[in-house]
């Protein structure tokens, strides 16, 4: 009977009907497909064949559902008829049957009393994606129990198209869940080319690669099961599934008649055993892809389905054991007639055992959503005599709230539904399959004996290396600095690990801290440093009226000392834990103060020069020329240009790196390197025009003989800052700051002990030195003795005057 049954085909378009009010169209593959045969005129010849039993249980399930209205009331005195169809699973055959629905609101034929207002099915998405554009030519909603690609979520598209159903995308993650949970990182794909196939597809990729799962193989099988290649697909799908031993997952969107063939070549595979298959909503419900009589589901593996929510069957079990007895049930469906005529007496139980609870949910609540926008349209006219519009109803579906087993349910503004998925697992007992075990919601299953990797995973204290031309589930072991059981990692973040170990250690933080003997020695130098500016400036306040503070500048000295304190100060910001601010005033801190400082002794030059001018034009130019305040601004203005583009661009901040101890160093980055250039260039071309100043004074009187210590003082700073380059480039570690420090102190001493220590030694021990009067004859003297030449005799006394 299976055999006749399955050959069994029909070439006219038949249709089971019932009357009523108003009439809901049903689209179902109570057929699977199609062969065409070309007679010798170039017609064509269209036979149904593959007649599935499930899906006419499928069709009866509407059918069930609609009587229970009209039974129940539901509607009041309107009653709901149907019209089903069977689209033979191809998108032509579909096509050519749909004007069925059309014609009543066309009003081209009277056969029907109502026009069909809405429409249940199709199936499959590439039917239902064909059906539903000719239907919105007439604005008929369509709602499929099970049409699942994301493309049909497109409103601007499909307007009209509705679903019971969640769509791939959900059902692609969920599948992802599986794998990812239970650690299946290669594994196998089949199938088809269908909408469904490439959609779910490229979604299932999408998700597994964000998990690091990859595909080992992905064979593409026909969609059309009369396809003249399918043969051949099959034969290549099972070479590709034997030949990789490795892979003991394999994911399957394939028609159940694919796998059944598939199953077939598989029964002899000495692997087969210790596969895992993660069927697909299209077959995960398909226990008569499997020949129980010869062969059991250990022959092949273990079976996971991924199913839509399942419903409630005891109301359609009832149903169906009613058939045989009254026969009215089945007088207008032609479908279901020839069905019992080749079952006979058994056909109720042989129907029972085709049911899918997710169908008997999908298809109920497709009835529920209609007849509760019905109701909704009804409550306030009177539907009998002014008939509903297609438009209408669509628009009242939309908004429609209806419910089913004590829950509420409706459409999103995409027409989805939020339905819930199962995970049901396969078992064989000892009188039939079992296909209606459901073991977890969603996804919470983990299958703790089953292994599908490329590669074993890496084992604590080895990485892995990437392989050419392979994907990233499959690679090298090799000694790592971490690792866990599942992926080898380095270690967190401060964190290190010797080669081959398998702990990570906390990496110890190195910087110029407080207690480095060496950074103790610096800022001893530099309290020192500051200790020494505090008492010369005291010494210079003390006798601030004597002869060598005001040939020294008396105010132009004090802001000597005080940049010279600023600089000693900025040197405690070198040491210690970095910061971003102290990266920041640092540098900046030191720039300015130096600038301050150099500006200072440039500005005594500058005297020097106006004493040691000889040209009284020249001189009553310089005079005007000499403001030593204007000076110094002009000159720090020039410095804070540069610090500001500095800080506004890319300012100092911390950064760490790794160590060859594997410490990690904290240090202050300078990052826009020229700038930091710019800041000591700016500061040396100031110390040079200084030097250059001072040289040229060289041969004035002994007693006053700034030229010749700025000048030596310059040396210092040029010789210490030349030295600074190679020094700094070349230390890596955490006495870079260090480096810096000494060339600031080095630089800062010179200028100290330059300027101010021989003007202490003459204050504070040859007071007799520091008169009015010695002074003078002091410069007389030694002003004839530079200058001997009656012809600079004028000269000579002006000389001692500015003296």
């Amino acid at each position: 009977v299976d055999m006749i049954l399955s050959h069994h085909g029909t070439k006219s378009f038949e249709q089971a009907t019932a009357e009523g009010d108003i009439i809901i169209g049903g689209l179902f593959p109570i057929h699977e497909s199609v062969n065409v045969t070309v007679n010798y005129d170039g017609s064509e010849n269209q036979i149904c064949d593959r007649f599935s039993t499930a899906n006419l249980v499928q069709s009866l399930i509407m059918v069930q559902a609609l009587e229970e209205i009209n039974q129940k009331q539901e509607l009041g005195n309107l009653t709901l008829g149907y019209l089903i169809l069977d689209s033979c699973g191809d998108v032509t055959t579909a096509l050519r049957k749909i004007p069925s629905f059309m014609k009543g609101n066309c009003n081209t034929s009277a056969q029907q009393s109502s026009p069909v207002l809405a429409v249940i099915g199709g199936y499959y998405s590439e039917i239902a994606i064909a059906v539903t554009r000719l239907l919105n030519l007439e604005y008929i909603p369509e709602i499929s129990y099970g049409a699942t690609s994301g493309l049909l979520s497109d409103k601007t598209r499909f307007p009209s198209f509705m679903r019971t159903v969640p769509q791939d995308d959900h059902q692609a993650r969920a599948i992802s869940e599986i794998l990812d949970n239970n650690g299946w990182t290669w594994v196998g794909v089949l199938t088809t080319d269908g909408e469904y196939g490439r959609y779910i597809t490229e979604r299932l990729w999408y998700y597994t690669n964000q998990k690091g799962i990859c595909f080992a193989f992905t064979s593409v099988l026909p969609d059309d099961l009369n396809d003249y290649s399918l043969g051949k697909s099959i034969e290549s799908t099972v070479k590709t599934i034997i030949d990789n031993e490795n892979v003991s997952v394999i994911v399957s969107f394939a028609k159940p008649d694919h796998m059944m063939y598939i199953f077939q070549k598989l029964l002899n595979d000495p692997q087969g055993t210790r596969r895992v298959w993660l069927a697909s909503d299209i077959w995960s419900q398909s226990p008569e892809i499997l020949n129980t009589k010869k062969h059991t589901l250990s022959d092949i593996g273990t079976i996971i389905g991924v199913t839509f929510k399942s419903g409630n069957t005891t109301k359609l079990e009832r149903y169906l054991d009613d058939l045989d007895e009254n026969p009215n049930h089945h007088k207008n469906n032609p479908f279901l007639s020839t069905f019992l005529k080749l079952h006979g007496l058994t056909s109720s139980e042989e129907l029972k055992t085709m049911i899918y609870p997710s169908a008997v949910f999908s298809i109920e609540l497709a009835v529920k959503a209609i007849a509760q926008a019905v109701e909704d349209l009804c409550t306030d006219r009177d539907c009998k005599t002014k008939r509903l519009s297609p438009l209408e109803l669509r628009g009242a579906l939309r908004k429609a709230k209806f419910h089913m087993d004590g829950k509420n349910y409706s459409f999103d503004p995409h027409g989805d539904l939020n339905a819930e998925y199962d995970i049901i697992l396969w078992n064989q007992t000892s009188e039939s399959l079992d296909v209606h075990d459901i073991v977890a919601h969603y996804i919470v299953l983990i299958m703790g004996n089953v292994t599908s990797k490329c590669t074993d995973s890496c084992q604590p204290g080895y990485s892995k290396t990437s392989v050419s031309g392979q994907p990233h589930c499959c690679y090298h072991v090799l000694k790592c600095l971490y690792c866990n059981s599942e992926k080898c990692n380095p270690c967190e973040k401060n964190y290190y690990s010797l080669k081959g170990s398998s702990k990570c250690l906390p990496r110890k933080i190195d910087f110029l801290k407080w207690g480095d003997v060496y950074l103790i020695v610096l800022l001893s130098f530099t309290s020192l440093g500051a200790v020494l500016t505090i008492v010369v400036g005291i010494i210079f306040l003390a006798h601030w009226n004597t002869p060598v503070v005001r040939s020294s500048v008396g105010p132009i000295s004090i802001l000597l000392l005080l940049s010279l304190m600023i600089t000693f100060t900025s040197v405690i910001l070198f040491g210690g834990p970095p910061n971003s601010y102290q990266c920041q005033a640092r540098q900046v801190v030191f720039g300015l103060s130096f600038t301050l400082c150099v500006s200072c002794i440039m500005v005594k030059s500058f005297k020097i020069v106006l004493a040691f001018e000889f040209d009284p034009d020249t001189q009553n130019v310089l005079k005007k020329l000499y403001k030593p305040y204007l000076i110094i601004a002009v000159c720090m203005a020039g410095q804070v240009v540069i610090v500001t583009t500095w800080l506004v661009l890319s300012p100092p901040s911390t950064d760490s790196e790794i160590t060859k101890d594997n410490m990690k160093l904290i240090f202050c980055n300078e990052k826009l390197i020229p700038a930091f250039g710019a800041m000591l260039a700016y500061i040396g071309l100031l110390a040079l025009i200084c030097f250059g100043v001072a040289y040229k004074g060289r041969k004035l009187p002994d007693s006053y003989n700034d030229a010749k210590f700025i000048t030596f003082a310059m040396l210092i700073y040029f010789i210490s800052w030349i030295m600074f380059g190679p020094v700094y480039v070349n230390v890596t570690d955490k006495y870079i700051p260090a480096v810096e420090m000494v060339v600031i102190l080095i630089s800062a001493y010179g200028i100290l002990f330059c300027q101010f220590f021989t003007k202490c030694y003459i204050i504070l021990c040859k007071k007799e030195a520091n008169t009015e009067k010695s002074s003078k004859e002091y410069n007389t003297i030694n002003i004839k003795k530079t200058f001997k030449s009656v012809k600079h005799l004028k000269t000579c006394k002006h000389l001692s005057a500015v003296l």
